[in-house]
């Protein structure tokens, strides 16, 4: 488990590990603010990619928080203000 803050490559690493990338999307482009859907991830990968992130950085995710982050700005800041409020163990 990690204590640092989650970050867009944090993001792009369990987006590739969990479900790939379609060879048309450059995830190492500006993505910050394109769809999912665009970038070719659809609602059962970005599942994947919540339980991805609740197992390593040890919280639990409300499913509404991965379907309303349309965006990967708008998933990083969700999950970087949930690390914030929720108390973890050491």
């Amino acid at each position: 488990m990690t204590t640092n803050a989650f970050t867009l490559d944090d993001l792009r690493r369990i987006l590739l590990e969990g479900a790939g990338a379609d060879e048309r999307v450059d995830l190492d482009g500006d993505i910050l603010d394109v769809q999912f859907e665009a970038l070719g991830y659809e609602s059962l990968a970005l599942l994947e990619t919540g339980s991805r992130i609740e197992r390593e950085y040890g919280i639990v995710l409300d499913e509404d928080l991965l379907t309303d982050a349309d965006t990967p700005r708008a998933l990083v800041t969700a999950v970087n203000e949930h690390l914030l409020a929720v108390p973890r163990a050491a």
